[in-house]
C-alpha cells in the first residue's frame, strides 16, 4: 500500500532519518518502535503526508508517488490519524469533534449546518467506541480515555484505507490501555484497515502488530515478526538496558 525508497526525513533543516526503505502492505498491522526523539512521529507524519521528504520518495498504491499537490490530496483523503493528545476541541461535543473528521467534504466557509447524513456517519462512528451516549457532551467533561475513543471515532468516520497512531495509549494509565487497545484492534480488523502505529509501549506493541519496525540511528535496525523482536533486538535498539516500561506510568 505504501513503499518509502530511500527518504530522508528532516525536522528545521535537521536530518532526523536517513535512507529509509519501507513497504507497508494493504491490511497490515505495522508498529513502530525505538528510543525517544528517534524519529517515530516524524516517520508518521511523512507517511500521512505532512511532512515532506528531504529526499526519497514515498508511493502510495493507486496514486503513485507523492509529488504534486493533487496526489498528497488524494492520499490523505484515504487516510486519518489518531493523535496521542488527542487533537480535540475542548468547548465542542464529542459529536462536532468527529464530525470534523469530515470537514474536507465541506465548504470551510459554510454557514449551513452540518448535513443530516454526515451527523448520522459521525453518530455511527460514535456507537462504534461505545460513546453515543455522550455525544452531546462537551469533549472538556469527558474522561481521558473517552476522549481517546473521540479521537479514534473522528478517523474512523473518515473511512480510511490507512490509519495512522501516534501513540494513542500514552496518556492513560496501564490498565485502560489495555481495554484501549484491544478495542482498537478489534475496530481495525471489523474495518480491514491498514494500521501504522507508534507505539513506546513494547508488550503492546508485541501483542497488537504482526510486524515491528525498529527505528535507531536515523535508520531501520529492526524489521521482522514479533516472535523475532526478542532481547538481543530490543538491546539493538534500546541499549545499556535503557528499554521504556512494558507500560505507560
Amino acid at each position: 500500500m505504501l513503499r518509502l525508497d530511500r527518504v530522508s526525513i528532516e525536522r528545521g533543516g535537521k536530518p532526523i532519518l536517513d535512507g529509509i526503505d519501507l513497504e507497508i502492505r494493504r491490511g497490515s498491522i505495522t508498529a513502530i518502535v525505538g528510543p525517544s526523539g528517534i524519529g517515530k512521529s516524524s516517520l508518521l507524519a511523512t507517511l500521512n503526508g505532512l511532512l515532506r521528504p528531504a529526499s526519497g520518495t514515498l508511493s502510495v498504491d493507486g496514486i503513485g508517488p507523492l509529488r504534486t499537490p493533487a496526489s498528497l490530496l488524494a492520499h490523505r483523503r484515504g487516510s486519518a490519524t489518531v493523535f496521542q493528545e488527542h487533537a480535540l476541541i475542548a468547548r465542542l461535543s464529542a459529536l462536532d469533534n468527529v464530525l470534523l473528521g469530515l470537514a474536507d467534504r465541506r465548504h470551510p466557509l459554510s454557514p449551513l449546518p452540518w448535513p443530516r447524513a454526515m451527523r448520522e456517519e459521525a453518530l455511527a462512528a460514535l456507537a462504534e467506541v461505545g460513546l453515543l451516549g455522550k455525544a452531546l457532551d462537551p469533549v472538556a467533561r469527558l474522561s481521558g480515555g473517552e476522549r481517546q475513543r473521540v479521537g479514534i471515532a473522528r478517523a474512523l468516520v473518515r473511512k480510511p484505507r490507512l490509519l495512522l497512531a501516534d501513540e494513542p495509549f500514552a496518556s492513560v494509565d496501564p490498565a485502560l490501555a489495555e481495554r484501549l487497545a484491544a478495542e482498537f484492534l478489534r475496530l481495525v480488523r471489523e474495518h480491514a484497515l491498514t494500521l501504522v502505529i507508534v507505539l513506546h509501549q513494547l508488550d503492546l506493541a508485541r501483542r497488537l502488530a504482526e510486524r515491528i519496525v525498529g527505528l535507531g540511528d536515523g535508520r531501520v535496525v529492526f524489521d521482522g515478526s514479533p516472535e523475532r523482536f526478542d532481547a538481543a533486538a530490543q538491546e539493538r535498539l534500546f541499549p545499556l538496558h535503557s528499554a521504556p516500561e512494558s507500560t505507560p506510568p
